[in-house]
Parts: C-alpha cells; structure tokens; sequence
C-alpha cells in the first residue's frame, strides 16, 4: 500500500512539473509608427496595387516572363530547397519530444567450464527497447518551436524572393525598351546630321557655306554614332540579365523589340504605415527569427534544471546448453539529473542566446525602420521624377521651336550655321533625356511597388504537409 501510495505521489509531482516553463516569453513592439506616410499627403490622386501588379503595363511580352521567372528562376530553386532542409531540420528536433521504441537482438555462443567437464552452448536474446525524455521544463518544446520559426522565416524569405524577382525583372524589361527606344532615336539624329552635313557641303560647293561649318556638322555627326555601341552595350547586357533570371543561356531578343515605354498613370497608394507591417514578408521573416532565438533562449535556460528520463525493455531469451531453455524479462528504469558543476558552460550558451536575442529584436527593429525608409524612398522619387519628366517635355517643345528658328535663320542668311549646332544640340539631348526620365519613371513605380510588399506571391508559396505537426506548439 505504502509503495502504491508513494507511485500515485510521484506521478502526480511529476505531471505537475511537466509543461512547467523557466522562461516568459519576450513581448516585442516594431516601434512607433506613423499615422500616414509623409509623401503620400502631397498625392492628390493614386491607385490601388493589384494582385499580379505587372499586368496594369498590359504587356504581352513581359507577362510571358513573367510567368517564366516565377518557375524557372535558380534562386526561388534554391530558396525552395532550404525550406526543404530547415523542414527536414524541424521534424528531427521534434522526433525528441516523442517516446522511442527499437527492436533489437543478440545471439551469442558460449563454453562453461565446470568440475567434470566443459559444456558448449548458444544464447539468444531479442527484445523491445523504449525510452522517453520527460520534458519537465519544456526544454525540448522550445527547440521545437525554434526550429518551427526558422521554417516559417524560411517560408516567408521566399516571399521576399518573388517580390524582389518581378521587380528585378520587370525593371530590366523596361531598360531594355528604353534602350531599344534610345537607339531608335539616335538612329533618327543620326540620319538628322548626315541630311545637315550633305546641305552644308552643298552650299559650300555653292561657296555659301565655309569649311569650319562642315567640319562642326561632321563633329556632331561622329558625336552621335559614337554614341551608338554605348546603347547596345547595355541592351546587350540587359538582355544577358534577364536571361540569367529565366535560368537560360543569354540569347538575342530574349526581352522582345518593343520600342515603346507604357504610360505610367497615376501612382499607387502606399495605403497606412501600420498595414506596411503585415504586407512586407521581410518583416514577417524577422519576427519569426525573434521569436525562434526566443525559443532557444527557452532552452538554454531550461538546460540548467534537472532533467528525467524514462527506459525500459521487454524480451524473451533462449539458451542452448545441451537443453533448449527460454525465459521473458523486463525492465523499468527512471533516471534524474541535476547539473551542478560544467565549468560555466550552460552559464554561457545562456548569455550567448540573450546577446543573439538582442541581436534579433535590433534587426526585427531595423527592418521595419527600412521599409518605412524605402516606402517614404520610392514616394518621393515618384514625385520627384514626374516633376521632371513634366519639366523635360517642356524644355523639349522649347527646343524643338528653338531648332526651327535657328535652321530658318541659316537658311535665309541671318545667322551662320553656330546657332543650329547648339539648337540641335540640345534639342537632341533633351529628347534623350525625356526617354530616360520616362524609364526612370517606370523604375520608381517598380521599386514602390517592390517597397509595398504584398500578398500575391501567397499562392507560389504552397503549404506543407509538415505544418499539422507543428500546429501543438503554439
């Protein structure tokens, strides 16, 4: 009775202690957060970002590559098998949790030796091996739910990897348009200053026109083409980029030979600062380091109490002297630990755990601190840019009307050919520059967008069949 009584005792200690936690878990603000984005009150008109962002270009072409990178892309392949690995990983840590069984046996042959004689026999045993780590502290839970963490940090990288891919390749596309645009162009200014240096070798043939004017046409003419292997080194490479985010070899005309930039429209609505915390994955994947060195501090500091474990066997024995005899067996065994003296290594791995928990919050913290910097980052560069571009197509009409007065003088005697090649000059530039603003433009709605975030990539992401296991640790 007295040994019934003392069992009933200590079972019930100890389904008092198990689950017990050393540890209360951290509790973690982002910081303070804006009621609205400061660049954003100075828009008057914006929209909305939909799912498939790339589509409101309404471009065939980029599109299709879009749909490519999204599958074919090697760093997605490569994401993809971490999050494999770091699942692989949390599966192991949590195997710990649970009991173990294993079958095992034994033969072996033996001679005794006695007063009258020797005898020569076989022994043979097999048995059922069990054992299980009583997790009074929940040391074991919170290495589960560290690893459990890092996987979903994982997860929520590879979000971050679709955001940054469709803009990466979305801004290459429209540099290669740009580019194609700008030697579009030049080839027009080329063909420009030929006719020009043709009629001014014309009227000095006429005797109107004098050497130095030929010799300034001809110096724009070579400025110009010079200008040529300049655009197609960087279409060139462009190409070469997008290639290598498709997962293929560089090939010609891989973004298409469209010439044309799209219109922009209004820009997008950066929405409330605070929804900036749920739409960013980046942000999401830092908390979830938080919270996994959280658990890892758990555990460390879990290490230090005492620890219990439980073992036992159940077999069946035979042994062979002669005479054919078998037996069962079995055995219970319980098994407690307190640490008391390791020279201050559970002391350390301790502060080692807070130092990198610090670590974590300084970095959750610095994440947030640069959305908001790259949200703000990309209003103002919209604003700023378009401004611009507003500015250079009036520089541009100027130009263009200042061209034709210029010519007209020349042509009629007024003034000598100088006042062309200036006019010209600039007129051209200006053009050039309007088609890299426009570029520049496009590029800034990316990068806001990539800045954004959002949650249409949710889909790519499929969830895994490893997550019913982990659903207890929460």
């Amino acid at each position: 009775m007295n040994k019934i009584t003392c069992t009933v005792i200590m079972v019930a200690l100890l389904a008092a202690l198990v689950g017990c936690s050393v540890h209360e878990p951290i509790s973690i603000e982002p910081g303070p957060v804006p009621e609205a984005f400061l660049e954003e009150k100075k828009e008057s008109v914006v929209k909305q970002i939909g799912g498939r962002w790339w589509e409101q270009f309404e471009d065939k072409v980029l599109n299709n590559l879009m749909d490519e990178v999204l599958i074919n892309n090697l760093d997605l392949e490569q994401a993809y098998a971490r999050l494999d690995q770091f699942e692989a990983v949390y599966l192991t840590v949590d195997s710990q949790r649970k009991p173990f069984l294993n079958l095992g046996g034994t033969a072996s042959r033996d001679k005794q030796f006695t007063a009258i004689g020797s005898t020569t026999g076989n022994t043979y045993r097999l048995s059922v091996n069990a054992g299980y780590e009583v997790d009074l502290w929940q040391k074991l839970k919170n290495q589960s739910k560290a690893a459990w963490f890092d996987t979903l940090s994982t997860r929520e990288n590879i979000k971050t990897i679709y955001i940054s891919l469709s803009a990466q390749l979305a801004d290459l596309y429209f540099i290669a348009v740009e580019q194609r645009a700008q030697l579009q162009l030049l080839d027009a200014i080329i063909a420009s200053y030929k006719d020009t240096v043709e009629r001014i070798e014309f009227r000095y043939q006429l005797g109107q026109s004098g050497a130095l004017e030929i010799y300034q046409a001809r110096q724009e003419l070579a400025v110009a083409r010079q200008r040529r292997p300049i655009f197609e080194r960087t279409l060139a490479r462009t190409e070469h980029a997008i290639a290598f985010l498709l997962g293929r070899l560089p090939e010609d005309s891989i973004a298409g030979n469209i010439t044309t930039l799209p219109d922009v429209g209004t820009i997008f609505s950066a929405g409330l600062p605070a929804d900036l915390l749920q739409k960013r994955p980046d942000i999401e994947a830092a908390f979830m380091q938080v919270k996994a060195q959280d658990a890892r501090l758990a555990a460390a500091i879990a290490d230090r109490f005492p620890a219990l474990s439980l073992t036992g066997a159940y077999g069946v024995s035979w042994l062979d002297f002669g005479s054919m005899t078998s037996g069962t067996f079995w055995n219970l065994l319980a098994s407690a630990g307190q640490p008391m003296y390791d020279g201050g290594r559970r002391k350390a791995e301790e502060e080692r755990n807070r130092a990198a928990l610090r670590e974590v919050v300084a970095n959750y913290r610095q994440t947030v601190l640069k959305a908001f910097q790259e949200v703000e980052d990309g209003l103002s560069d919209n604003r700023t840019t378009e401004e611009r571009l507003s500015l250079l197509k009036e520089q541009d009409s100027v130009s263009n009307a200042n061209v034709r007065v210029a010519r007209d003088g020349y042509s009629y005697g007024i003034n000598d050919y100088l006042p062309v090649l200036i006019a010209e000059r600039q007129y051209f530039d200006v053009q050039i520059q309007v088609l890299s603003a426009h570029r520049q433009l496009v590029s800034d709605r990316i990068s806001l967008v990539r800045a954004l975030g959002g949650d249409w990539m949710e889909k790519f992401v499929p969830q895994n069949e490893v997550e019913e296991f982990a659903v207890e640790l929460e």
